[in-house]
């Protein structure tokens, strides 16, 4: 579709989006299941800004040691990313929540009891945050070839015009690399980011109360499975068109600037 053409697919997701809304607050039931849902939001965009932030900044530390000068680091970094994109999302998140975690703690009694420091149980450490490590751990190695990608997309000659000014290596990197890779780098981990808040509904396997696992709880309680779901869908379409529109509009403004691609 060209840029000048009028979004007509908008305009018919918006008033399919009014129409969704208006019949819900227009029937009793659907009008409560809503109100309840709302709850879940909150945790659903929690566990999707804290577990896709500390994804990025670890998928940016693998992008990096993939592009090193040594082989060592390359290979280690490979070996992260081949293993946990291999792994399904689900699998991960049941291994980090009952294999991981309690690996975690055991090591932690471990080091506490040498140290005389109090001991921890598995069940202190919440499942949220066990959510929100397998959702990092997951994400993070497709966020590293992301990165990958938008840095070798940079001009080798910027950066040896870089060197021959005398930067250092971190101001190459934050000067002249991630300025012109950010407008490479941005499309796809915007479409992980919307990807992700989907994903995030996965954690309501490990009882974490997300707009899912409000909706299960709500559905077996009132057995009205056809309603509870539509309004459960109407909530998740409502934040990943809204994720995708603003991306867009980003990326347009990214694009226009001066400097910006053709």
């Amino acid at each position: 579709m060209k840029d000048g053409d009028f979004p007509w697919w908008l305009v018919a997701v918006c008033l399919l989006g009014l129409a969704g809304y208006g019949a819900v607050l227009a029937d009793e039931l659907q009008a409560r299941v809503l109100m309840t849902l709302a709850r879940g939001v909150q945790v659903t965009v929690f566990v999707t800004l804290v577990a896709f932030a500390l994804a990025s900044v670890l998928g940016m530390g693998v992008a990096l040691m993939s592009l090193s000068r040594l082989r060592l680091l390359r290979q280690l970094a490979r070996f992260y990313t081949e293993i946990l994109r291999g792994v399904p999302m689900l699998v991960l998140l049941l291994y980090v929540a009952f294999v991981m975690a309690p690996a975690l703690v055991a090591g932690w009694n471990w080091v506490a009891g040498t140290l005389g420091l109090e001991p921890a149980r598995t069940r202190d450490f919440p499942l949220i945050w066990r959510a929100i490590m397998a959702l990092t751990l997951g994400y993070s190695a497709f966020v590293a070839e992301v990165f990958r990608a938008g840095f070798l997309s940079v001009d080798e000659g910027q950066i040896e015009a870089a060197q021959a000014l005398g930067l250092s290596g971190w101001q190459r990197f934050r000067l002249v690399m991630l300025p012109q890779a950010i407008r490479t780098i941005l499309p796809p981990l915007g479409n992980d980011f919307v990807a992700m808040v989907k994903d995030s509904s996965l954690v309501s396997v490990l009882g974490v109360l997300d707009v899912t696992q409000l909706g299960k709880v709500t559905a077996a309680g009132n057995f009205r499975y056809f309603e509870t779901y539509n309004v459960v869908a109407l909530v998740y379409l409502t934040m990943t068109v809204s994720l995708s529109l603003g991306l867009r509009r980003l990326e347009r403004h990214l694009r226009d600037r001066p400097g910006g691609a053709e």
